[in-house]
């Protein structure tokens, strides 16, 4: 796996990230999720609220990318892994306890992505170049 560096780390931390998905026809699907964040020095998660095409697409394929950028600067990171989705254990049981504190709706699940590759998404002639791959 990739180790995220505490670039990486910050830009999840101070930006909107979105998740694509495809389906079993190769349709894409993508879409802003707010609770983006580092589960540890290889793991990237959110918590998977609506439940429903990005869901249907993971439960499907198994297929995640997660991107962020941040417009100000033009820089970004684009993830790609390997996914798990986590209910009934113990990272399931944090993000509970998380939205119950926060008066936050329970996830369906929590999308977990073992981080094996990333990209630039800054803008200029780098932008899409794999920066780290296992």
């Amino acid at each position: 796996m990739i180790t995220l560096t505490d670039d990486m780390k910050k830009m999840i931390a101070h930006n909107l990230a979105y998740v694509a998905t495809v389906d079993d026809e190769g349709n894409p699907d993508i879409g802003p999720k707010m609770s983006v964040g580092v589960l540890d020095d290889t793991h990237l998660f959110f918590y998977e609220r609506t439940a429903r095409q990005t869901l249907r697409n993971m439960r499907a394929n198994g297929k995640l990318v997660i991107a962020v950028a941040n417009r100000a600067t033009k820089k970004g990171y684009r993830f790609f892994g390997t996914l798990r989705l986590h209910k009934d254990d113990q990272i399931y049981a944090d993000a509970i306890d998380f939205a119950d504190k926060h008066g936050l709706k329970h996830p369906a699940v929590v999308p977990v992505l073992a981080v094996r590759r990333v990209d630039l998404l800054d803008a200029g002639p780098k932008a899409g170049t794999t920066i780290a791959q296992d």
